[in-house]
């Protein structure tokens, strides 16, 4: 098994288990290690007819790169989306397209943040470069709590065209920047959109930011002058499904 083939941590394996039992080849527990969350994940595990081990907290360590809680779930492989995934996607909505478009995210941890948000707001897809990304990896996963396993990941070659070809389709690009003049909670958010987010840091890179149909800040008024990019993710994506919604 690769890293990107597990999934640990109480939580994320039992969202697995409750979302996608299909997904999980067997559950390791480890030895001696009790509590309520982890014999209701075994009963849940043995219910479902997934394969339970109990191994020593030696083996578990060196399989999650992480703090695992005493479980690790073995998963079939995260399935990898190119371009032409993308597009038959779309052409297969029965709703505008809501898409999230990550550049430069390279932090697991916020790339799990930002798929969990995106599957909570509704998103149909997140799209993300595929030398500019971090991967979906055992530590993604975890965080993302199952959505990795519910929202598309599309890895792209050049992200600059596929975001010509989203206009091109109809898709208004909205780019989020700190020194916008436009306002997140004054833009309007309906329609085939996309919300497009840099790296925490640097922010989009000049060549995504001209590929943006408008450019918006999210309000602060604290001392902080910028979000982290999961924070901010989910900021934006529920503005935007407020305002979907509300029709």
């Amino acid at each position: 098994m690769t890293d990107n083939d597990i999934s640990f941590g109480v939580h994320a394996v039992q969202a697995l288990l409750e979302s996608h039992p299909d997904q999980i080849m067997e559950i390791w527990f480890q030895k001696g290690r009790r509590g309520s969350r982890l014999e209701k994940l075994i009963e849940q595990a043995r219910e479902t007819g997934i394969p339970v081990k109990f191994v020593d907290r030696e083996r578990i360590d060196r399989k999650a790169d992480g703090v695992h809680q005493g479980v690790v779930a073995l998963v079939r492989a995260a399935k990898v989306y190119r371009e032409n995934d993308l597009y038959s996607l779309l052409d297969n909505l029965d709703q505008p397209p809501f898409l999230l478009i990550l550049d430069s995210v390279t932090d697991p941890h916020n790339l799990g943040a930002c798929m969990r948000s995106a599957d909570a707001a509704g998103v149909q897809a997140v799209i993300v470069a595929r030398d500019k990304s971090a991967p979906l990896n055992s530590i993604a996963r975890k965080v993302a709590c199952g959505a990795a396993e519910n929202v598309p990941l599309i890895t792209v070659t050049n992200l600059a065209r596929t975001m010509r070809e989203l206009q091109e389709r109809g898709v208004w690009l909205i780019g989020a920047a700190g020194e916008a003049s436009s306002n997140i909670y004054s833009t309007d958010l309906n329609g085939p959109m996309a919300i497009v987010m840099g790296a925490e840091g640097k922010g989009l890179r000049r060549l995504t930011r001209e590929h943006c149909d408008a450019l918006v800040h999210i309000p602060m008024v604290g001392s902080v002058s910028s979000l982290n990019v999961s924070v901010a993710t989910g900021i934006c994506l529920f503005e935007a499904l407020r305002q979907r919604t509300q029709h």
